[in-house]
């Protein structure tokens, strides 16, 4: 295992890289790592400006015989998915990530990598620290809270930037350069649960789902990969009349943009239906190592007896919740019919938490365009009132719409081909970038997204491609070079 990660090219980034990840900077917990860079910026005279909301706005004058050019604001946020395999032991808000070289990519050590968006924030870090690049005026957005509700990007005012164009560094797939992306709207199901107390003749188990790969909620959604909260709803729909089981407590996911990989149940059964549970939850575990052989390899069903709960649902309430999860939508809704390959909209059955009074399912909801969107509320909508459950729709936020006559558009892709001598992709991201909320205040600023190759973002098998981090490092220069004149 190799570690020495800021030996890699190229050497600032990478340098800033292994920095951002010693500094703990989940959603939300991004104080620490923003006054580090802030102290950074200031020490190298660097005009710093925090908005109300906790965005850096750090500008940088442009290098000599470049000051007539337009300015450029490059832009990523500072947070990253907190995300670990089970039997790892770490707390994002004060555990360094523990970066890692693995032959061609750099990954971390049970935990997500932070690959998104940190190495886009590094490099825009690095080209402030460098007295050797060229360019024109420029600026630097790093946004706030991007993972957990683009808090940041909905906060950004008019009057902020001085940018004409501006640079997304959250894409993760080098030779495709973004001009759009889709929207979304976070979906909160509550059903409502009533309770009686626990049979104290009965057994109490838990049924856990584990070793799954989850992944972006957005980027993975069409890979096929289970989502442990619907596998652990297909089961209880399954089984739960047949083994006269009482659920005392349901639960899976973490957040709303990952796909989840582990989720269980908690209930209780009469002691003479135990054999037939565990010959149930073999029977199921075998069922889907069959059918998600290829995507889910280390699919894993584990049965464990517990203490008796003190109370378990009723009956008719146990009823309704099963039904919901079990028949809500997830995955992929429809492909686009515009963009070969790409996701029109999707649905993520997100993070399932059990309260005293009520059951909530968190989901998110993308799509490319907006009747999208707004059909599967209403499918949502539709299933929560034959349910007699609450949903509450939140935090929506627009898609970016493709600009077909973009200028910077035109430079990047003139400048990857003059430097790779091939054509690079022009795509439509199936996630949530931020450039769709910058429309709003800056309806004329002209905006890109490019990135390196990142896998599995939002999961701990997250991993950036090395020598893909060099090619973006190379054209993102090359690019700032060719800026125009105002």
């Amino acid at each position: 295992m190799t570690t020495a990660i800021h030996q890699l090219f190229p050497q600032p980034l990478w340098q800033w890289f292994e920095q951002i990840c010693a500094i703990p900077h989940p959603s939300k917990h991004e104080a620490a790592l923003s006054e580090f860079i802030q102290q950074w910026a200031k020490q190298r005279g660097l005009p710093v400006v925090v908005d109300h909301v906790g965005n850096l706005i750090i500008r940088k004058p442009a290098t000599a015989g470049m000051e007539d050019r337009k300015t450029v604001v490059i832009q990523a946020h500072l947070d990253m998915v907190p995300q670990k395999n089970a039997d790892k032991v770490h707390d994002f808000t004060t555990d360094p990530i523990q970066p890692w070289i693995d032959g061609e990519w750099v990954k971390a050590s049970g935990t997500t990598l932070g690959a998104d968006n940190g190495i886009g924030m590094s490099s825009a870090l690095a080209i402030l620290g460098s007295d050797d690049i060229h360019h024109g005026p420029l600026e630097v957005l790093l946004t706030v809270d991007e993972e957990a509700g683009m808090t940041g990007a909905f906060g950004l005012q008019a009057g902020m930037l001085d940018a004409e164009i501006l640079i997304n560094t959250d894409s993760e797939q080098e030779g495709e350069i973004y001009m759009g992306c889709a929207g979304g709207v976070d979906a909160e199901i509550s059903v409502a649960i009533q309770w009686q107390p626990a049979p104290a003749d009965q057994q109490a188990f838990t049924l856990s789902i584990t070793g799954l790969k989850g992944g972006h909620s957005g980027v993975n959604i069409h890979l096929g990969r289970g989502n442990a909260n619907k596998l652990i709803a297909r089961f209880l729909a399954g089984h739960a009349q047949e083994l006269g089981l009482s659920l005392s407590d349901i639960k899976g996911g973490s957040l709303r943009n990952a796909i989840p990989r582990e989720a269980q149940c908690s209930f209780t059964i009469a002691a003479a239906q135990t054999a037939l549970l565990e010959q149930r939850v073999a029977q199921y575990q075998a069922i889907l190592q069959a059918e998600l052989a290829v995507v889910e390899p280390a699919l894993t069903l584990s049965l464990q007896s517990t203490p008796l709960p003190a109370q378990v649902l009723q009956a008719a309430t146990q009823t309704t919740l099963i039904n919901v999860i079990n028949s809500c939508p997830n995955g992929v809704i429809r492909m686009s019919d515009e963009i070969t390959g790409v996701t029109e909209s999707s649905l993520n059955v997100g993070v399932i938490s059990t309260s005293q009074d009520k059951v909530s399912i968190l989901c998110l909801i993308r799509s490319l365009i907006d009747t999208g969107r707004e059909n599967i509320e209403s499918t949502l909508q539709s299933l929560s009132d034959l349910a007699g459950a609450q949903i509450a729709f939140s935090g929506c936020y627009p898609g970016w719409k493709p600009d077909t006559s973009s200028a910077v558009m035109a430079i990047v892709k003139d400048t990857y081909q003059s430097i790779y001598h091939k054509e690079p992709v022009i795509m439509v991201i199936h996630a949530g970038l931020e450039c769709g909320l910058f429309k709003k205040h800056y309806p004329e600023l002209d905006m890109v997204s490019i990135g390196p190759t990142i896998r599995y973002p939002h999961g701990p098998d997250e991993m950036v491609n090395i020598e893909t981090v060099g090619q973006y490092w190379t054209l993102l220069l090359a690019v700032l070079e060719r800026i125009p004149a105002k």
